[in-house]
């Protein structure tokens, strides 16, 4: 079965911002504009591999203390205490609240995770050359992590709004921990990896 010519192959791209097709012009020093909304048009984003495994490194190392460091300290009547996501996930769930530490968990432990770990699957496979179906399979691959990615940002929103509701002066106060910030940096570095990574080169291999 004949395999269908490639947009590059016609010379064709397509924009990253709002998928806008054009056509490339002859010469590669040219930097063209999208006709649309006026992005820089990329046949392939450059220097994207290495740009994608340093920002995944760096987020991977940023995990450890975003779950080691307390995201959040209270203080109630004078006395301390630092509370790191885990613990108030279990907090949560001795208060019963087993939905929310569901959330919290999911969104702030295994989204992340589960992202950088899809990622260094598609880092370490995209030199293969594997069979059609299983490029696509990795193709939607990164389409869901691209998606979900933005959803692990959900436990800062709730240390944001704690720390701006709770504040009762000497009674009760919430300040965002060293955890928080870390964890912060990891959604952004997990995004922006996403987002340097080019899902076109999965398809730049020969397919057999």
């Amino acid at each position: 079965m004949k395999k269908p010519p490639r947009a590059r192959s016609l010379g064709l791209a397509s924009c990253d911002i709002c998928r806008q097709i054009v056509r490339l012009p002859n010469s590669p020093s040219i930097r063209l504009k999208c006709p649309r909304c006026g992005g820089t048009i990329h046949s392939r984003i450059t220097h994207s591999l290495s740009r994608t495994w340093a920002l995944l490194l760096a987020s991977m190392i940023l995990y450890v203390p975003a779950n080691v460091y307390p995201v959040m300290k209270n203080t109630y009547l004078g006395a301390e205490s630092d509370n790191t996501i885990l613990s108030g996930v279990v907090l949560f769930l001795k208060e019963g609240d087993w939905v929310l530490a569901l959330v919290i968990f999911t969104a702030s432990i295994i989204v992340p995770l589960l992202k950088m770990v899809s990622l260094l699957y598609l880092l370490m496979n995209v030199r293969k050359a594997p069979h059609e179906r299983r490029a696509r399979q990795q193709t939607i691959l990164y389409r869901v992590t691209e998606l979900v990615g933005r959803w692990s940002m959900v436990d800062v929103f709730v240390i944001g709004i704690l720390t701006a509701l709770v504040q009762m002066g000497v009674i009760s106060t919430v300040e965002p921990g060293i955890g928080a910030m870390a964890f912060g940096a990891v959604v952004v570095l997990t995004m922006l990896a996403a987002i340097s990574f080019d899902p076109r080169l999965i398809w730049d291999r020969d397919l057999t």
